[in-house]
Protein backbone atom coordinates (compact mmCIF):
# COMPACT_ATOMS: atom_id res chain seq x y z
CA UNK A 1 0.00 0.00 0.00
CA UNK A 2 1.16 3.59 -0.69
CA UNK A 3 0.16 6.07 1.92
CA UNK A 4 -0.06 9.60 0.67
CA UNK A 5 0.26 12.53 2.83
CA UNK A 6 -3.07 13.96 2.04
CA UNK A 7 -3.68 17.65 3.26
CA UNK A 8 -0.17 18.48 2.87
CA UNK A 9 0.23 20.70 0.13
CA UNK A 10 3.90 20.85 0.27
CA UNK A 11 4.44 20.57 -3.64
CA UNK A 12 2.83 23.91 -3.84
CA UNK A 13 4.56 25.76 -1.43
CA UNK A 14 8.36 27.44 -2.08
CA UNK A 15 10.76 24.39 -0.77
CA UNK A 16 14.22 25.44 -0.47
CA UNK A 17 16.96 23.02 -2.03
CA UNK A 18 18.80 21.12 0.22
CA UNK A 19 22.58 22.26 0.95
CA UNK A 20 25.06 19.69 1.03
CA UNK A 21 24.31 17.35 3.74
CA UNK A 22 26.87 15.71 5.76
CA UNK A 23 27.12 11.57 5.65
CA UNK A 24 26.02 9.64 8.61
CA UNK A 25 28.50 8.76 11.54
CA UNK A 26 28.27 5.79 13.57
CA UNK A 27 28.39 6.61 16.85
CA UNK A 28 29.45 3.08 17.93
CA UNK A 29 32.55 3.96 20.15
CA UNK A 30 32.64 5.28 23.46
CA UNK A 31 34.74 8.38 22.48
CA UNK A 32 31.93 9.08 19.56
CA UNK A 33 29.00 7.92 21.23
CA UNK A 34 29.60 10.14 24.68
CA UNK A 35 27.70 13.34 24.07
CA UNK A 36 24.48 11.57 22.64
CA UNK A 37 24.02 8.57 25.81
CA UNK A 38 20.86 10.23 26.20
CA UNK A 39 19.72 9.28 23.03
CA UNK A 40 18.26 5.40 22.99
CA UNK A 41 16.76 2.50 21.71
CA UNK A 42 13.65 2.45 22.38
CA UNK A 43 12.23 -1.86 22.57
CA UNK A 44 8.72 -2.63 22.43
CA UNK A 45 7.20 -5.73 23.09
CA UNK A 46 10.09 -7.34 21.55
CA UNK A 47 9.10 -7.31 18.33
CA UNK A 48 10.63 -3.82 17.45
CA UNK A 49 11.87 -0.52 18.14
CA UNK A 50 12.15 2.86 18.03
CA UNK A 51 14.53 5.99 19.48
CA UNK A 52 13.82 7.79 22.30
CA UNK A 53 15.58 10.44 24.31
CA UNK A 54 15.63 11.54 27.71
CA UNK A 55 14.75 15.18 28.33
CA UNK A 56 14.85 14.60 31.91
CA UNK A 57 15.87 11.88 34.25
CA UNK A 58 12.55 9.65 34.08
CA UNK A 59 11.13 11.21 30.96
CA UNK A 60 11.44 9.92 27.45
CA UNK A 61 10.19 12.11 23.97
CA UNK A 62 9.53 9.59 21.29
CA UNK A 63 6.75 9.31 18.29
CA UNK A 64 3.01 8.73 19.26
CA UNK A 65 2.99 6.04 16.70
CA UNK A 66 5.67 3.76 18.60
CA UNK A 67 3.34 3.39 21.04
CA UNK A 68 1.15 1.49 18.87
CA UNK A 69 0.81 -2.49 17.84
CA UNK A 70 1.06 -1.94 14.05
CA UNK A 71 -0.53 -5.41 13.61
CA UNK A 72 -3.57 -4.76 15.87
CA UNK A 73 -3.64 -1.15 16.05
CA UNK A 74 -4.07 -1.67 20.20
CA UNK A 75 -2.28 0.42 21.76
CA UNK A 76 0.75 -1.14 23.73
CA UNK A 77 1.17 -1.76 27.90
CA UNK A 78 4.10 0.89 28.94
CA UNK A 79 5.51 -2.50 30.51
CA UNK A 80 6.05 -3.71 27.57
CA UNK A 81 8.84 -0.92 26.15
CA UNK A 82 12.21 -0.95 27.39
CA UNK A 83 14.42 2.37 26.93
CA UNK A 84 17.96 1.41 26.47
CA UNK A 85 20.09 4.67 27.04
CA UNK A 86 22.99 4.89 24.76
CA UNK A 87 22.54 1.25 23.28
CA UNK A 88 25.95 0.10 21.38
CA UNK A 89 27.32 -2.83 20.49
CA UNK A 90 25.08 -5.08 23.32
CA UNK A 91 25.20 -2.97 26.03
CA UNK A 92 23.57 -0.05 27.24
CA UNK A 93 24.62 2.93 29.87
CA UNK A 94 21.07 2.33 31.80
CA UNK A 95 17.96 0.16 31.21
CA UNK A 96 14.49 1.29 32.69
CA UNK A 97 11.22 0.10 31.91
CA UNK A 98 8.29 2.67 30.81
CA UNK A 99 5.63 3.15 33.77
CA UNK A 100 3.42 5.47 32.13
CA UNK A 101 2.96 6.63 28.83
CA UNK A 102 0.87 9.50 26.96
CA UNK A 103 0.33 10.46 23.69
CA UNK A 104 -0.24 14.30 22.34
CA UNK A 105 -4.49 14.27 22.40
CA UNK A 106 -5.07 15.32 19.07
CA UNK A 107 -2.83 12.42 17.63
CA UNK A 108 -5.04 9.60 16.66
CA UNK A 109 -3.55 6.06 14.94
CA UNK A 110 -5.80 5.15 12.49
CA UNK A 111 -4.91 4.40 8.37
CA UNK A 112 -5.64 8.11 7.72
CA UNK A 113 -1.96 9.64 6.99
CA UNK A 114 -2.34 13.38 7.44
CA UNK A 115 -1.03 16.80 8.37
CA UNK A 116 -3.12 16.30 11.77
CA UNK A 117 -0.98 12.64 12.36
CA UNK A 118 2.37 13.81 11.93
CA UNK A 119 1.81 17.24 13.36
CA UNK A 120 0.39 15.17 16.60
CA UNK A 121 2.60 12.59 16.32
CA UNK A 122 4.53 13.07 19.57
CA UNK A 123 4.46 10.96 22.62
CA UNK A 124 6.22 11.32 26.24
CA UNK A 125 7.55 8.34 28.69
CA UNK A 126 7.65 7.89 32.31
CA UNK A 127 10.38 5.64 33.29
CA UNK A 128 9.96 3.73 36.48
CA UNK A 129 13.07 4.96 38.04
CA UNK A 130 15.00 7.86 36.90
CA UNK A 131 18.74 8.03 35.47
CA UNK A 132 21.04 8.95 37.86
CA UNK A 133 24.28 8.49 35.35
CA UNK A 134 26.60 11.57 35.28
CA UNK A 135 27.33 10.16 31.61
CA UNK A 136 24.07 10.66 30.68
CA UNK A 137 23.03 13.92 30.70
CA UNK A 138 19.31 14.85 29.62
CA UNK A 139 18.66 16.55 26.41
CA UNK A 140 16.81 20.34 26.71
CA UNK A 141 14.33 21.72 24.37
CA UNK A 142 14.22 24.64 21.96
CA UNK A 143 11.68 26.60 19.40
CA UNK A 144 10.71 25.48 16.72
CA UNK A 145 13.64 25.45 13.89
CA UNK A 146 13.10 28.05 11.20
CA UNK A 147 12.84 27.56 7.64
CA UNK A 148 16.48 27.00 5.71
CA UNK A 149 17.83 26.15 9.72
CA UNK A 150 20.74 23.54 9.17
CA UNK A 151 20.08 21.01 11.82
CA UNK A 152 20.94 17.05 12.43
CA UNK A 153 19.75 14.16 13.79
CA UNK A 154 20.47 10.75 16.03
CA UNK A 155 18.54 8.02 15.16
CA UNK A 156 18.79 4.26 15.30
CA UNK A 157 17.29 2.24 12.26
CA UNK A 158 17.24 -0.94 9.96
CA UNK A 159 20.53 -2.07 9.20
CA UNK A 160 22.29 0.42 11.86
CA UNK A 161 19.90 -1.51 15.41
CA UNK A 162 22.93 -1.95 17.36
CA UNK A 163 24.35 1.74 17.40
CA UNK A 164 22.97 5.12 16.66
CA UNK A 165 24.09 7.14 14.18
CA UNK A 166 24.94 11.30 13.76
CA UNK A 167 23.67 12.99 10.82
CA UNK A 168 25.23 16.47 11.94
CA UNK A 169 24.05 18.57 8.74
CA UNK A 170 21.01 18.73 7.46
CA UNK A 171 18.48 21.02 6.76
CA UNK A 172 14.88 22.21 7.63
CA UNK A 173 13.31 22.41 3.82
CA UNK A 174 10.03 23.51 4.78
CA UNK A 175 7.27 24.09 7.42
CA UNK A 176 3.73 23.67 7.15
CA UNK A 177 0.54 23.12 9.26
CA UNK A 178 3.01 21.68 12.32
CA UNK A 179 5.09 19.89 10.32
CA UNK A 180 8.53 19.91 9.37
CA UNK A 181 10.10 18.97 5.96
CA UNK A 182 13.89 17.96 6.43
CA UNK A 183 16.22 16.46 3.93
CA UNK A 184 17.88 14.53 6.89
CA UNK A 185 18.66 10.83 6.46
CA UNK A 186 16.15 8.49 8.79
CA UNK A 187 14.85 4.75 8.14
CA UNK A 188 12.86 2.36 9.84
CA UNK A 189 13.27 2.56 13.36
CA UNK A 190 14.14 6.56 13.59
CA UNK A 191 10.66 7.11 14.59
CA UNK A 192 10.71 9.21 17.97
CA UNK A 193 14.40 10.29 17.17
CA UNK A 194 15.48 13.89 18.29
CA UNK A 195 16.17 16.78 15.53
CA UNK A 196 18.75 19.02 17.33
CA UNK A 197 19.86 22.30 16.68
CA UNK A 198 23.27 23.55 17.26
CA UNK A 199 22.91 27.27 18.12
CA UNK A 200 25.49 28.41 19.92
CA UNK A 201 27.32 25.05 19.70
CA UNK A 202 25.20 22.84 22.21
CA UNK A 203 22.50 20.45 21.10
CA UNK A 204 18.72 21.44 21.77
CA UNK A 205 16.14 19.58 20.51
CA UNK A 206 13.89 21.10 18.36
CA UNK A 207 12.05 18.35 16.32
CA UNK A 208 10.86 14.55 16.97
CA UNK A 209 10.82 12.24 13.96
CA UNK A 210 7.70 10.84 12.46
CA UNK A 211 8.00 9.22 9.20
CA UNK A 212 10.23 9.38 5.91
CA UNK A 213 8.76 10.06 2.96
CA UNK A 214 9.52 11.23 -0.76
CA UNK A 215 8.61 14.32 -2.45
CA UNK A 216 9.57 15.40 -5.76
CA UNK A 217 11.67 12.10 -6.32
CA UNK A 218 13.86 12.82 -3.02
CA UNK A 219 14.22 11.65 0.00
CA UNK A 220 12.86 13.67 3.49
CA UNK A 221 12.00 13.13 6.46
CA UNK A 222 8.84 14.72 8.39
CA UNK A 223 9.24 15.94 11.86
CA UNK A 224 6.58 16.61 14.66
CA UNK A 225 6.68 20.57 15.81
CA UNK A 226 7.44 20.04 19.93
CA UNK A 227 7.39 23.82 21.41
CA UNK A 228 4.66 24.12 23.30
CA UNK A 229 3.56 20.59 23.45
CA UNK A 230 6.03 18.89 26.11
CA UNK A 231 4.22 20.84 28.68
CA UNK A 232 0.82 19.37 27.59
CA UNK A 233 2.24 15.91 27.98
CA UNK A 234 3.97 16.79 31.20
CA UNK A 235 0.79 17.75 32.78
CA UNK A 236 -1.18 14.78 31.15
CA UNK A 237 1.18 12.51 33.06
CA UNK A 238 0.90 14.51 36.13
CA UNK A 239 -2.78 14.13 36.39
CA UNK A 240 -2.31 10.14 35.61
CA UNK A 241 -4.22 10.29 32.12
CA UNK A 242 -1.74 8.16 30.67
CA UNK A 243 -2.76 5.34 27.89
CA UNK A 244 -4.95 3.09 28.69
CA UNK A 245 -4.50 0.12 26.70
CA UNK A 246 -7.83 0.50 23.86
CA UNK A 247 -8.09 -0.75 19.74
CA UNK A 248 -7.31 2.67 17.41
CA UNK A 249 -10.66 2.70 15.25
CA UNK A 250 -10.08 1.40 11.80
CA UNK A 251 -6.15 1.34 12.62
CA UNK A 252 -3.94 -0.66 10.04
CA UNK A 253 -0.63 -0.55 9.26
CA UNK A 254 0.93 0.97 6.69
CA UNK A 255 2.83 -0.95 4.28
CA UNK A 256 5.29 -0.40 1.39
CA UNK A 257 5.42 -2.79 -1.55
CA UNK A 258 3.45 -4.86 0.81
CA UNK A 259 5.85 -5.38 3.33
CA UNK A 260 5.44 -5.26 6.91
CA UNK A 261 7.79 -3.04 8.91
CA UNK A 262 8.82 -4.35 12.29
CA UNK A 263 10.94 -1.39 13.87
CA UNK A 264 8.84 1.59 13.91
CA UNK A 265 9.12 4.45 11.09
CA UNK A 266 6.12 4.77 8.82
CA UNK A 267 6.91 5.52 4.98
CA UNK A 268 4.90 7.83 3.28
CA UNK A 269 4.71 9.80 -0.36
CA UNK A 270 3.98 13.07 -0.32
CA UNK A 271 1.84 13.70 -3.23
CA UNK A 272 2.42 16.51 -5.05
CA UNK A 273 -1.12 18.73 -5.93
CA UNK A 274 -3.10 17.47 -8.79
CA UNK A 275 -1.03 14.59 -9.66
CA UNK A 276 -3.58 12.20 -9.86
CA UNK A 277 -4.27 8.81 -7.94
Amino acid sequence: MRAFLAGLAIALLPVLGAAENSRLQSLDTTDTGRAWEAVGRLDINGAGFCTGTLIAPDLVLTAAHCLYDKRTGRRIDPAAMEFRAGWRNGRASAYRRVRQAVAHPGYVYDGAVSADRVRHDVALLELDRPVRNTTVLPFTIAGQPRRGARVGVVSYAKGRAEAPSLQRVCDVMARQQGVVVMSCDVDFGSSGAPVFSFDGGVPRIVSVVSAKAEMRGARVALGSEIEGQIALLQAQLSSGRSHAVIAAPGANRVRVNGARNRTGARFIRVKPAGSGG
